[in-house]
């Protein structure tokens, strides 16, 4: 999700439990399906945002010679 983004509510309608159950069943296999499809993408995306945002650990930094050394 992008920082700038907002959750939505959306108003979803009474149903019934079998109906809850069919479009809870259509919906993971829909994202199955694109996840699938879609793998390199993705993938290649969010390796992406690691490196840019990974802090690689700074080398040992040594004090300037005219701090004591405790």
């Amino acid at each position: 999700m992008r920082p700038d983004s907002r959750s939505v509510e959306i108003p979803l309608p009474s149903l019934c439990d079998e109906a809850v159950v069919e479009i809870h069943d259509f919906l993971n296999e829909f994202l199955l399906r694109f996840e699938s499809h879609y793998f390199a993408q993705i993938h290649r995306f969010y390796g992406e945002q690691f490196d840019n945002n990974h802090v690689q650990p700074n080398q040992t930094v040594q004090p300037p010679d005219e701090d004591p050394p405790f």
